[in-house]
This record gives structure tokens, C-alpha cells and sequence, in this order.
């Protein structure tokens, strides 16, 4: 094999527009079989294997930068930067490579740690700026697509990108889709730009001050060689738009592009998933309840009876679970604005200050990059949308770039935000119902991310905007405040320590932004120690703010939760372990503390 012997893209200059081509194909062979057995984004990688091997051969990395967008399409730049073994070799080289751009992994090659999108081109522009300060000549590369181009970071990145007037190359790979459709009214644009071969009169990018080339046979390697040798060492700032095709290749891919964007292992073969047992049997899988697919049911019902229920999506529809066909169902009351979480916050409060009920869903990890909108368009205006967090905590992703441990400490330091934490599918589901009711404050739901747990207990229909815990059980000496997907982890906690003889208080706090005052001063009466449980960083977070009400009262508390830090690809179990957050280990620690 030819991949196995590159070990830099120095070593593609060597080979011949045929050999090329064959490298091509390993390469694309060396992807499919890293996500059949590891898992990983398909689609996008598969399509931009050309691009790839034509963008090294034609440049010089590493003395001219190339900085990838969202990540989705680097999986071939790093089995031509030295990294083949991750995809060739086990599942253990596998597990050491990660999906993403990054430099702790190869400082060489990979210019930043990127997992979100929509930044290549405002980083690239930090490096545009930095060459031309410092007078030397290497190409800036910036390599956006599959929907980034939506983002409000793209734009601010195209505008200083013209400005600076210098010589940055845009990659624009087009292959007409985001995670799922495209959406957005540049993508009119670039399907106009493709359907005239480039030449249409409105051009956006000329508009913007860009020289421009369009190249329609994006999977054509020497094509591709000859457009980038065209614009190599330009000193203005150039737009290549180049149209691939997502998950080229692989025809179950093509065929289903938004189900291929990223999946879990599957059979090479056909594609099928889960995969087949040694004699080709599929394995017997119990079906599960997911909390997308039941959310997506309950508002499809909910539409048919309130025209003015909106269900809304930034770039990833099926978080909420809303599939093609449900969206289809859905109709005007689904929106998808993109890849663009900060223009969907001030959407969905204009959309409430207008009369609407808008329930926007977005993972955890991704509603970082609204912090302002949430604060100044949201909540200053005090506009009744409902936010559905979902991923939270450390059962969901856990790439250094998508740790979903921070929305806690986040949305709970926004003042007029409510966030609500369920433990159960019911208690879920009556706060969606009151949240979308109701009409004096934004509400977050923080979706539990432990699987769907049922409860036959009555739960409440209505829920206040002042905190009210809920105390599930009433003991003494320990209370055990557990917090929505830790929830069952704190019956777990009592349990054992009922078996210890401590019978201790069980407390469902089911509001994340506040105290409830009453029911943590009616602990001091019988209570030595307060402990709060949390699925996410405890600093800042929920049960540091109970730690400081209590404050130099003689109440103990002992908070826990995850201590902040950037985690690559972590074990949970272990990660759990090393924060003391194992249910032995949390009883351990409170016989320490009462028995001191």
C-alpha cells in the first residue's frame, strides 16, 4: 500500500497523477475502515479524500497552513500527516487518534484543536495577520464546508478575511448538505454558483472583495491540482469553491447522507447497522426509548392542537429527534436556521415576543457559543422560549472539543433564566408542557442524559418561578441532594447508606438556577451534612451555590460533581472514579465526614 509508507505529504510529491489516484483510494478504503469499526463522521471525510490528497500535493505543509473547519472533513489529512496506524491498524491505534483537529495529538500538521464550527476562517485570519507582521511567505489555507458557512463566525471571518486584502485561501467545499439540509440564503447562492458553472452574476463572494474559482468536478484529483497550483502563493485574498459529493465512495453513504454524517460501527459490506455476528445473524438488541424520538412524537401530537408550537433546530434536527419524515410532518412549525446557535436564541425570542411558542433544542456542548444572545436578547427581555439542553453530562460526548460538562455553571450565572433539571421521562415531560404554557420567563430543560427512567409516582403539572425542591424521602443526620441525571445515582447513595444504618434524605432539587431556602433551612433542625450531586462541573455550579448559602452556618456540605478541566476522550467510569462521584466512593466520604 502506498498510504503506508507516507509519512508526510512530502512524499506525495513524489508519485504521478495515477499513483495519486491510488493513494486516493486507500485513503478512502483507510477511513472506511477506521468509522466501520471505531465509529465517526462518514460522509463529510469521504468526500474530501481528493481534495485532500490534491491540497498536500500542491502545498507545503507545514510551512503553509491548512486549518480544517468543524473537523468533519480531517480524517484523510491525518492518514497523510504520519497517522495511517489509527486507521489501518486496531481499535486501540484507533482510540488513539481523535476525530478532530489537534495539535496535542500533531503540532506539526494540525494548526488548532477544532470541534465547533464556523471557525476556520477567523482562525486563519490570526495566522494571515501573524505572517504578514512578521514579512515571511507561507500560505494560509482556511478549509470550510458541510455547513459551516452558516455561522455567524464565518462571516465575521469572510469580512476581516477581505479586509486584511492579503493573500488567504477559502477553501468552500460544497457538497450541498450540513449535517442534515442545507439552510440559509448563501446556500441559494452557491447552488446558483453551481448550476452556472461559477459564472452566475451575483457571486457572494465577489461581492465581498474575493477573487474567485469554481470547480465543478470536486472529486477530480487532477483537477483539483491544477486549481489549487492556480491560486498557490496568490497576495489577495481568493475563494476556491470546489463541488464533492458527501460520503463519495461508499453508496450507502451517498445514497443517505444525512444518516451517514456520523454514526456508531457498521458492516463495511452493506453498511447495515447494528453490525452482523460471525455467521451473519443480526444480534438480538432489545429496543430502547430515546428521549429524542419521544420528544419529537409529544410535539408532532402538540402541533396538530397549537399552530403556534415551534419546534427549532440549529444544524442538528435529530437531537430533537426530528428525522427527514418528521420534519416533513412538522411542516412550517419545524425550522432549521443552520449551523447558527446565536442567530436561533434571538430567533426563538422574537419568535416568543411575537406570540409564539418556540422550543429550541441544542446539545450541551454547542450552547456555549450562545452566552450573549441568551443573556442580553433572551433573558433581559424576559420572552417565554423554552431551550432543551440535551447531552448534559458525562455520558455524552467527551472529545476535548464537545465536552458537554459546562451548561450548568453557564446558564445558572444568567440572571431571569429558569433551568429546570428532571429525573424521570414524566417529571420530563410535565415540565416541557408547563415551560411551553407558561408565559412570564425563558425556561431550560436539561434533558436527562442517563437513558429514559420511568417513575409511576404522580409528578407535578406546574411549576413555579421560584425554586421548590422536592424532598422524596425524610430522614435525618445526611441529606443527599441529587440533581437530574444524578438523580438515581443519589437513591443509589441512600440506599447503601440505609444499609450502613444512616437513614438519610432523599431530595429531587429539580431547579438548577436557585436555592430553595425553606427546605435548606428546615435541614439544620436534624442534618449535620448536605450532600449535592451533580452531572457536570461542580465548580461554579449547582452544589457550590447550596455550599455558599449555607456558608459559615454549622451545616457541612459536601459538594459533588466534576472539577473543571479540559477532558480528551475519557473513560467514565474512571473519570467518575477520579472525582470521588462511584457510589461507594460518595459513602465512603460521608461516614468520613460524619464520623470525624
Amino acid at each position: 500500500m502506498y498510504i503506508e509508507k507516507i509519512k508526510s505529504p512530502a512524499d506525495l510529491k513524489k508519485l504521478d497523477l495515477k499513483e495519486l489516484q491510488v493513494v486516493a483510494d486507500e485513503t478512502r478504503q483507510a477511513v472506511l475502515n477506521r468509522v466501520s469499526k471505531h465509529g465517526g463522521h462518514v460522509g463529510p471525510n469521504l468526500g474530501f479524500v481528493e481534495a485532500t490528497v490534491a491540497l498536500h500535493y500542491v502545498f507545503d505543509a507545514p510551512k503553509d497552513k491548512l486549518v480544517f473547519d468543524v473537523s468533519h472533513q480531517c480524517y484523510p489529512h491525518k492518514v497523510l500527516t504520519g497517522r495511517a496506524a489509527g486507521f489501518l491498524g486496531d481499535v486501540d491505534d484507533m482510540n488513539a487518534i481523535s476525530g478532530y483537529s489537534s495539535p496535542a495529538e500533531c503540532p506539526e500538521y494540525d494548526n488548532f484543536e477544532v470541534g465547533h464550527t464556523s471557525t476556520s476562517v477567523s482562525l486563519a485570519t490570526g495566522l494571515q495577520k501573524a505572517r504578514d507582521i512578521k514579512g515571511t511567505d507561507e500560505n494560509i489555507i482556511a478549509i470550510i464546508g458541510d455547513g459551516s458557512l452558516s455561522g455567524g463566525e464565518a462571516f465575521e471571518g469572510l469580512d476581516e478575511a477581505s479586509e486584511l486584502g492579503t493573500g488567504i485561501i477559502i477553501v468552500v467545499n460544497d457538497n450541498e448538505m450540513s449535517i442534515a439540509e442545507n439552510h440559509g440564503g448563501i446556500y441559494k447562492n452557491l447552488r446558483a454558483l453551481r448550476e452556472s458553472n461559477g459564472t452566475c452574476e451575483h457571486n457572494w463572494f465577489k461581492a465581498w472583495g474575493f477573487e474567485y474559482k469554481y470547480l465543478e468536478e470536486g472529486n477530480d484529483i487532477g483537477k483539483l491540482i491544477q486549481v489549487f497550483e492556480s491560486v498557490k502563493d496568490t497576495d489577495k485574498p481568493t475563494v476556491v469553491h470546489i463541488h464533492t459529493e458527501k460520503g463519495h465512495g461508499f453508496a450507502p453513504a451517498v445514497a443517505n447522507k444525512e444518516a451517514w454524517h456520523w454514526g456508531m460501527p457498521f458492516n463495511l459490506e452493506d453498511g447495515s447497522r447494528p453490525r452482523r455476528n460471525a455467521d451473519g445473524t443480526l444480534p438480538e438488541v432489545a429496543p430502547t426509548e430515546d428521549y429524542g424520538t419521544l420528544f419529537a412524537d409529544w410535539m408532532l401530537c402538540a402541533m396538530k392542537q397549537d399552530k403556534t408550537l415551534i419546534a427549532v433546530t440549529a444544524g442538528t434536527p435529530t437531537a430533537g429527534g426530528f428525522t427527514a419524515d418528521k420534519r416533513q410532518l412538522a411542516g412550517k412549525q419545524h425550522i432549521d436556521m443552520g449551523i447558527a446557535e446565536e442567530q436561533a436564541v434571538a430567533m426563538i425570542s422574537g419568535m416568543a415576543k411575537g406570540g409564539l411558542h418556540p422550543v429550541w433544542t441544542v446539545y450541551s456542548t454547542f450552547i456555549q457559543r450562545t452566552y450573549d444572545q441568551i443573556a442580553q436578547d433572551l433573558c433581559i427581555n424576559s420572552n417565554p422560549a423554552v431551550i432543551n439542553v440535551v447531552g448534559g453530562g458525562v455520558n455524552s460526548m467527551n472529545d476535548i472539543t464537545h465536552i458537554c460538562l459546562f451548561d450548568i455553571p453557564m446558564l445558572c450565572s444568567i440572571p431571569g433564566l429558569i433551568y429546570l433539571a428532571p429525573t424521570t421521562c414524566e417529571e420530563y415531560f410535565a415540565m416541557l408542557r408547563w415551560s411551553i404554557l407558561q408565559d412570564k420567563k425563558p425556561i431550560a430543560i436539561r434533558v436527562p442524559s442517563n437513558g429514559v427512567v420511568h417513575t409511576s409516582e404522580a409528578v407535578d403539572a406546574e411549576y413555579g418561578y421560584e425554586a421548590k425542591y422536592k424532598v422524596m424521602h425524610q430522614g435525618e443526620k445526611v441529606a443527599v441532594i441529587a440533581a437530574g441525571s444524578f438523580y438515581q445515582k443519589g437513591e443509589n447513595v441512600v440506599r447503601l447508606l440505609a444499609d450502613k444504618g444512616i437513614d438519610a434524605t432523599l431530595i429531587n432539587p429539580r431547579y438548577l438556577n436557585e436555592v430553595d431556602a425553606e427546605v435548606l433551612d428546615s435541614l439544620k433542625a436534624n442534618h449535620q451534612l448536605v450532600v449535592t450531586l451533580e452531572d457536570g462541573s461542580k465548580d461554579g455550579g449547582f452544589g457550590e451555590r447550596i455550599a455558599s448559602y449555607y456558608g459559615t452556618s454549622d451545616m457541612k456540605v459536601m459538594v459533588g460533581g466534576i472539577r473543571k478541566g479540559l477532558y480528551d476522550r475519557y473513560d467514565v467510569k474512571k473519570l467518575l472514579s477520579d472525582n470521588r462521584l462511584l457510589d461507594e466512593q460518595i459513602v465512603e466520604d460521608v461516614l468520613l465526614v460524619i464520623n470525624d
